[in-house]
């Protein structure tokens, strides 16, 4: 399966909502953003059990911005999607979502907002949503992964 994260308030805190990893003040300086404890481990669970892993965000951060970030912390992603991106493909087709996964390939995304929840409803596509402040979202995902998917 071809999973997407989102990232701010999912994997990249907005403001202290979760723990983070640890990250030095060089790595701060050039850039890298602290990123959910335990991310890592899961994204390494769900690439062991045979799932492809993604980056799918509204945000206008660069790829290479998220690229460096997620590189810092070990993790390993098939593809990024950014706003950029994400709207130049909405538009040619004629979506209006602010978030459409199917279109770029992805079976299942994962996100912190009800409003996607909401979009996935609306237009089929499937979605698990994690509160930020839950302390067990890694067994959360990976036990709806496991029983529903």
């Amino acid at each position: 399966m071809n999973i997407s994260f989102d990232l701010d308030s999912t994997l990249i805190p907005s403001n202290n909502e979760f723990e983070t990893e640890k990250v030095n003040k060089f790595a701060l300086f050039l850039g890298v953003e602290k990123i959910r404890k335990g991310t890592p481990i899961l994204i390494e669970k769900l690439s062991r059990k045979g799932h492809e892993v993604s980056i799918y965000t509204t945000s206008y951060r660069s790829k290479l911005k998220i690229s460096l970030t997620l590189k810092y912390h070990g993790i390993k992603v098939n593809r990024t999607v950014n706003q950029s991106e994400n709207q130049r493909v909405l538009r040619a087709h004629n979506i209006n979502a602010s978030k459409y996964p199917p279109i770029f390939g992805f079976d299942l995304h994962i996100d912190d907002s009800i409003g996607v929840e909401i979009e996935g409803k609306k237009y089929n596509f499937k979605t698990i949503i994690v509160n930020p402040v839950q302390d067990n979202w890694i067994e959360i995902i990976l036990d709806r992964i496991d029983s529903q998917y």
